[in-house]
C-alpha cells in the first residue's frame, strides 16, 4: 500500500506520525512519500522539502511567500501523480493540502483522505462542501463531526483526539513538582495560560494579572504557576511585571526538555484561568477545573461573533453537551467576574470534574486514535476502489 501524506504544522505533524505508526501495524509493506516533518520523518519518511515552508499564517505573512507556495502546490501534485499512490492523506494545513487534492483530482480519481475535519459546527459551514469537491473521505477528531461531514457529501469517520494519548502525570510527579517550586502540598494552586501567541499573551496578559490579584486574594495561601511556550519568556516577563506584587507567579518555561514539569503543574494545579483553545482539552485530560478567558481586537470581535454559530467555544462543554466551563469572552473578558468565578471554581470543583470526565471518554479516551485512525484509512481506500 502507497501511502501520500502532507503536513503542513507540527500539530500535523503529530497527528501524521501515529497514522504512520497504525498503518505499518495494519499494513506492514506499507510505503510512505509526500511533506513531513520530524516526527513524521522519524517514523521513516523522506520528505519532498522542509514541513516548515508551509508554516505560514494571515495575509501578511502569506503574500510575500504566495508565489513560493503555489510553486510548491504545483511540485507536490505532481510527485503525488507521478508516484500513484493508493491514497493522499492530507493533514489539516487547508489552504495548501486542499489546492494539491484540487489538481490531482483534476488528473486522476486517486482516494483523499483529510484528517481534521474543518469547524463547521462553529463558522462557516461552507467550508465542509467546498472540501468535499476535492476530498472522499474524512478523519474527525471530535464525536460530533461525522454526520456534518456526511451532509457535506463524504464519508467521515471518528477517530478519537489526539489529547487521549498524551501521557499524564500521576499524583507523586504533581508533589514532586510543587516541592520543587517550593509549593505547599496544601497551598491552592493557580494555573494562569494566557496562550502561546504574542497578541494574546500582551492582550490577556493585563486582564489575567488583576484577575489573579483578586483571585489570590480570596483564596488564602495561593500560588500562581504560570507555564509560558517556548521562546515567549521574554514577552511574558515584560507582561508579568506589571501585575501586583501579591501574586509573584512562578513562570515555568516549557519545552521538550521539561514538558514533564509542565504536565506535573496541570496535575497539581487546583483551578486554571486559561485563554480558548486546545489548552481547555489539556486540563481537561488532567482533571483540572478551569475558567475561560479571551479577548481580540474590536473588528475580529464583531467579524466572531457575526459568523459563531455555538452557544459556546469551550470544547469540554461542546463535547460534553453540558455548560460546566465559565467562559469570558470579548467584551466580557474583566477581571472580576474572571475571579469571582475562579474563587467559586476553586469552592466546587466536582460538577466541572464530571463534565471532564464525560467530554474525555467521548473524546475516545483510553483508545489509540492514530490506530483508528489508520483503521478507518484503510477500510477507506478498500470501499472507494471497490466502487470505482
Amino acid at each position: 500500500m502507497k501511502v501520500f501524506l502532507i503536513a503542513g504544522e507540527q500539530s500535523g505533524d503529530k497527528l501524521g506520525a501515529a497514522l504512520m505508526v497504525g498503518l505499518k501495524t495494519l499494513v506492514p509493506e506499507v510505503e510512505f512519500r509526500g511533506v513531513a516533518g520530524p516526527q513524521m520523518q522519524a517514523e521513516g519518511m523522506v520528505s519532498l522539502f522542509d514541513m516548515s515552508e508551509l508554516s505560514v499564517m494571515g495575509i501578511a505573512e502569506v503574500l510575500p511567500k504566495y508565489r513560493h507556495l503555489k510553486r510548491r502546490i504545483r511540485e507536490v501534485a505532481e510527485d503525488a501523480l507521478a508516484w500513484e499512490p493508493d491514497v493522499i492523506v492530507s493533514i489539516d494545513s487547508p489552504d495548501f493540502c486542499l489546492r494539491v487534492a484540487a489538481i490531482v483530482k483534476a488528473a486522476r480519481d486517486i482516494p483523499t483522505v483529510h484528517y481534521v475535519a474543518p469547524s463547521v459546527w462553529a463558522w462557516r459551514e461552507g467550508r465542509a462542501a467546498k472540501m468535499a469537491k476535492v476530498i472522499d473521505h474524512v478523519l474527525a477528531l471530535l464525536p460530533f463531526e461525522p454526520p456534518l461531514m456526511q451532509a457535506a457529501g463524504m464519508s467521515c469517520d471518528f477517530v478519537g483526539h489526539p489529547i487521549v494519548a498524551e501521557p499524564q502525570a500521576g499524583s507523586e510527579e504533581a508533589e514532586v513538582f510543587r516541592t520543587a517550586q517550593g509549593i505547599a502540598s496544601d497551598a491552592p494552586l493557580i494555573l494562569a495560560l494566557p496562550g502561546s501567541r504574542r497578541g494574546e499573551i500582551e492582550r490577556l496578559g493585563p486582564v489575567l494579572g488583576d484577575a489573579l490579584a483578586r483571585s489570590v486574594a480570596d483564596i488564602p495561601n495561593a500560588r500562581v504557576v504560570l507555564p509560558v511556550a517556548n521562546g515567549k519568556l521574554p514577552i511574558v516577563e515584560q507582561v508579568v511585571s506589571h501585575w501586583p506584587d501579591t501574586i509573584a507567579p512562578i513562570l515555568l518555561e516549557t519545552s521538550a526538555e521539561t514538558i514533564a514539569d509542565k504536565r506535573a503543574a496541570f496535575v497539581a494545579a487546583d483551578v486554571a484561568i486559561a485563554a480558548s483553545g486546545t489548552v481547555s482539552l489539556e486540563l481537561a485530560a488532567a482533571r483540572t477545573p478551569m475558567v475561560i478567558a479571551y479577548d481580540m481586537n474590536w473588528f475580529s470581535r464583531m467579524l466572531i461573533a457575526r459568523m459563531l454559530k455555538v452557544d459556546t467555544v469551550t470544547l469540554v462543554n461542546l463535547v460534553s453537551e453540558r455548560r460546566d466551563v465559565p467562559e469570558f469572552l470579548g467584551k466580557d473578558c474583566q477581571p472580576e467576574p474572571i475571579a469571582n468565578a475562579v474563587v467559586e471554581t476553586w469552592l466546587a470543583p466536582d460538577k466541572q470534574r464530571a463534565a471532564m470526565e464525560l467530554a474525555m471518554k467521548r473524546l475516545g479516551e483510553g483508545t489509540d486514535p492514530g490506530l483508528r485512525a489508520a483503521q478507518s484509512v484503510v477500510d477507506a481506500v478498500s470501499r472507494l476502489k471497490s466502487n470505482a
